[in-house]
């Protein structure tokens, strides 16, 4: 595999545990937990954030080279979502996954 192919599989990969993680966290952790965690700007932000992890997942498979604005759109709602969680708080792995996930779109963007 050439070193696009890999930093996309790469990038594939992050975006599909950040997907995962965003929608099982929002549906096992925030909606259990109530209060904070359910506030709706960030419970929205977490569902966008699996969403568009999933879409920018879905354009690499596909090979499209519309995944640039797809990819940079996710590192930006990532981010986003990183800093929603961390003043939530009790989410580290998932602040953690969503910075990965948006270092590495980013660099897919590039």
């Amino acid at each position: 595999m050439n070193q696009i192919a890999t930093e996309m599989q790469h990038c594939i990969d992050e975006c599909l545990r950040c997907y995962q993680t965003c929608l099982g966290m929002a549906s096992n952790h925030c909606l259990p937990a109530g209060g904070k965690h359910v506030e709706p700007e960030h419970f929205r932000l977490m569902l966008a954030c699996a969403e568009i992890c999933r879409t920018s997942a879905h354009f690499m498979l596909l090979g499209t080279s519309a995944h640039k604005h797809t990819c940079r759109a996710c590192a930006e709602v990532c981010e986003a979502c990183a800093e929603s969680r961390a003043q939530v708080g009790d989410m580290q792995d998932c602040v953690d996954q969503c910075r990965r996930c948006a270092e590495s779109c980013r660099k897919m963007a590039a």
